[in-house]
């Protein structure tokens, strides 16, 4: 077939992907072609606006290294992420909601003992976390892998600093004990903005969006037998819980990052500063059986 105008390419191109043997590629790639197509023509899409958009997403891939990844930054401002996170966890009863996994995610955290702080250099306010990890059904899960990270009081997590720190801080992997019980020592994040020194950043004061997040800490966890949760706990009363920059705030996540006084903390230990308290409960969805 020749003579391709703004009518008839889009069928064009897909009967060229009519022999592709994967039968979900196949799918995906047709439905992609018909949006992206229809796409085009429902704006009227210029030359110099097709331009840009080549331009954008070329710059956007420049900054993306080991600790950054601009990608996934777009992807979450413009609600892919958590859109793909939605359709692939819905989640039964008693099982703990899930939301995006974030761009400063590090594989391998530092494996710690329940009870350390793993504050490393970070500064800020001593925060208290403490959890109980089931299953949907409510059985204590032992031995399940928590991997926790978070920002400092700045704002800043560990891996955009590591020369300033000389190494991960505000991250560790733990393990549940007998009971499913987890509790470690680190500081009180609070909100801050999301890069905004790359493309993101630009389309978002273009578009007179901001780019800040709520105070949270991120969970990944995971178990024999259970799907592996990725969330994040917020702090009721941060700012940008009701417009935070990637979508990821749901209301079961938001629960009181509590205000204690000098003393003997719950696990023991004498503080002779105030500090804060974070108690939260997870459950975990049963693994689906393999095909």
């Amino acid at each position: 077939m020749r003579d391709f105008d703004e009518f008839n390419i889009t069928q064009a191109v897909v009967d060229r992907f009519g022999d592709t043997p994967d039968p979900r590629l196949k799918a995906v790639m047709t439905s992609l072609v018909w949006h992206v197509h229809d796409f085009i023509r429902d704006v009227d899409l210029s030359f110099d606006e097709w331009r840009s958009g080549v331009d954008v997403l070329t710059r956007t891939g420049h900054p993306c290294h080991d600790t950054r990844q601009e990608f996934i930054l777009l992807s979450a401002t413009l609600g892919v992420s958590i859109l793909v996170d939605a359709i692939n966890h819905r989640m039964p009863e008693g099982a703990t909601e899930t939301t995006v996994l974030g761009p400063f995610y590090v594989e391998e955290a530092p494996i710690s003992e329940l009870g350390a702080d793993i504050s490393g250099g970070l500064d800020g306010e001593p925060l208290f976390v403490s959890g109980w990890v089931r299953s949907a059904d409510g059985a204590p899960l032992a031995g399940a892998t928590v991997d926790v990270w978070h920002a400092d009081e700045d704002g800043h997590y560990d891996i955009q600093q590591l020369d300033a720190l000389g190494g991960l801080a505000g991250r560790a992997q733990f393990k549940t004990d007998a009971e499913g019980r987890f509790h470690f020592w680190s500081i009180t994040p609070t909100p801050y903005p999301i890069p905004e020194d790359g493309p993101v950043g630009e389309m978002l004061k273009a578009t007179a969006r901001h780019p800040n997040r709520p105070a949270h800490v991120h969970f990944m966890i995971a178990a024999p037998g259970q799907e592996t949760l990725i969330t994040h706990v917020f702090a009721d009363g941060s700012p940008w819980l009701d417009s935070d920059a990637v979508f990821g705030v749901k209301n079961s996540l938001v629960v009181p990052f509590v205000p204690c006084p000098a003393g003997e903390a719950p696990d023991g230990r004498r503080m002779g500063r105030t500090y804060n308290r974070l108690a939260y409960d997870f459950g975990l969805k049963p693994q689906r059986p393999a095909a």
